[in-house]
Order: structure tokens, then sequence, then C-alpha cells
């Protein structure tokens, strides 16, 4: 399935900066609202749903022959687009 980029933003930022921005995201997932990420002229709303997948990485990136390298932390929120926020779990009557 191919990939539209809606958002794209990378920044050097401080860990209290990089904490503040995830904890206002946090804040409005918990409150189940929507939040718009912004970045310079681009801008994007997301309203996920109640149940999300969500995806925590940790990479090491090296190069060859190289003994360390590049470490990175991915967090990711995935959803079908148009999901309602009616549980979705399996029953039987």
């Amino acid at each position: 399935m191919p990939e539209e980029v809606l958002f794209k933003s990378e920044q050097s930022q401080t860990r209290t900066e990089v904490a503040t921005y995830l904890r206002t995201i946090a804040d409005k997932l918990d409150a189940g609202g929507e939040f718009t990420l912004e970045s310079g002229g681009e801008s994007v709303s997301m309203n996920p749903p109640a149940r999300v997948t969500f995806e925590v990485k940790a990479e090491r990136e090296t190069s060859r022959g190289a003994s360390q390298g590049e470490l990175s932390l991915e967090l990711e929120l995935e959803w079908d687009e148009g999901a309602s926020d009616e549980d979705s779990s399996l029953s039987i009557s």
C-alpha cells in the first residue's frame, strides 16, 4: 500500500522540549480530543479513535565497519482512517 506523508518535521530540540511536546500529545490523547501538528507553514489535524495500535522501536544504525552508530527511538500510533470510537471487540450472543 502506498504511503502519503501528511506532515513531517525534524529539528534539534532539548530533551525537555521533546518531553513537553510528547506530554501535550499525551494529554490530548487522554482527553479524547483532536490535536494539530504544526511546523512552519505546514499543519495536520489528527483525531485518533479510542483504540490505536502503539508501536515502540529502538534502533541502532551503523555504517560498515563502524563500532558505534546512531541510536533512535520511534513511537508510532496507527489506526484505520475513519475508525470509530465504538468498541469493536468480538462478542457472541
